[in-house]
């Protein structure tokens, strides 16, 4: 049995670690067969990752890069496509909304391979989002569809999907699923480890220390000098109650000196209080999560990772495709709107009785998606 997955950002391989250590812990003969399309790769931000989680490392890379929406998901899917005709897999795996994503889905849709789509169903309801429009495609060249949430499934019904369709399912007849979420999986079962291996608490000068753990990346944030502007203004008044500790994705770097006033610029790199991390691993973010007071960022990922540790998230997006966390009252949506932001950092701050309840599942997605591939590869050769 031969399952490809596909990955190509730093988030998918993290999530890759749950269904391959379930892959590992089977006592299946499955041949898992990673393709890593280089859509994102450095030695930061990708390569020590597959050391870390303790995955195997890809059997191929494209090594596409960067470059337009359009030249890069074309190059993945042309690469894609000679491996899927030359490893003849049963079960092609992406995961979330990248272009890798889509390039997978596509590639593999057209060549009759049947695409299991894990975090399906998540919707913004904003097409102006390019992880909205590839996550609609692949949930449409999809033939099992996993959600993590009820919300995600509800959206997938609402779209015209059938539920309870009977297996085996196909491209035409999908299947879908409320499976809770697999990043749920890897934090806890990294947790602990994280304990005992990560040092960043002391490293980062932090330790004994109440902070806020920041993250910035989109690029309707960082590629909006207004935006990009309003949010270090919110996080140099922020700093002045506790520190901010702020691991950098390289293209929020590269906007800083690119669209931050000068002043505003300086302020930031020479205040004592905003901590300015290169990318961090993921045992060091899980904890940085852990530790922190209180989140913000604008990463879909980190949200939910704030929410597994019981950490408020202050959300510098419009929407989220993660609505149960704001529903609940763990999460608020304030834009980039300067004001808003710090009104929502004092009111958590102070606010002692945020509740958390179980949405995300019981920590064993990664295996029932695995029972769930087994048994439609199966019911597919009986006929």
């Amino acid at each position: 049995m031969k399952i490809v997955t596909i990955i190509g950002a730093r988030p998918q391989i993290i999530k890759a670690a749950a269904l391959s250590r379930a892959v590992g812990n089977s006592g299946k003969d499955i041949h898992e067969v990673i393709i890593h399309t280089g859509q994102h790769y450095d030695e930061n931000m990708s390569r020590v990752f597959f050391d870390e989680l303790q995955i195997p490392h890809p059997d191929y890379n494209l090594n596409v890069g960067s470059g337009t929406h359009g030249e890069q998901t074309a190059k993945m899917m042309a690469g894609i496509e000679k491996i899927l005709f030359d490893e003849k897999p049963d079960m092609l795996v992406v995961y979330g909304d990248t272009n890798s994503t889509l390039a997978g889905a596509v590639a593999a849709a057209k060549a009759h391979i049947p695409v299991a789509h894990i975090e399906a169903g998540l919707r913004s309801f904003n097409k102006s989002m390019p992880e909205e429009i590839n996550r609609i495609c692949c949930d449409h060249c999809s033939t099992l569809l996993f959600s993590p949430t009820k919300t995600g499934f509800d959206n997938l019904v609402r779209e015209g999907f059938v539920q309870n369709t009977k297996k085996p399912f196909t491209i035409d007849r999908p299947g879908i699923y409320h499976c809770g979420d697999i990043m749920y999986d890897n934090s806890l079962h990294f947790a602990k480890i994280a304990e005992q291996e990560s040092d960043i608490i002391e490293s980062t000068g932090i330790k004994g220390k109440t902070f806020t753990l920041c993250t910035i990346h989109r690029d309707n944030n960082t590629d909006d000098p207004t935006r990009l502007n309003n949010i270090f203004n919110a996080l140099n008044e922020i700093s002045k109650k506790n520190d901010i500790v702020l691991p950098l994705h390289p293209r929020t770097k590269k906007m800083m000196a690119e669209n931050l006033d000068a002043q505003l610029l300086s302020q930031t790199e020479n205040n004592n209080r905003i901590h300015i991390l290169p990318p961090v691993s993921f045992l060091d973010m899980i904890m940085l999560e852990n530790k922190a007071n209180l989140v913000l960022t604008d990463s879909g990922g980190v949200q939910k990772e704030a929410y597994f540790f019981k950490k408020p998230c202050v959300i510098m997006r419009r929407e989220t495709e993660w609505v149960e966390i704001v529903e609940t009252g763990a999460a608020a949506l304030c834009d980039a709107d300067k004001q808003t932001i710090i009104e929502k950092f004092h009111y958590f701050e102070n606010k002692k009785d945020i509740s958390f309840p179980a949405i995300f599942g019981d920590g064993k997605a990664a295996e029932f998606i695995l029972d769930e591939l087994i048994d439609n590869i199966e019911r597919a050769r009986i006929l």
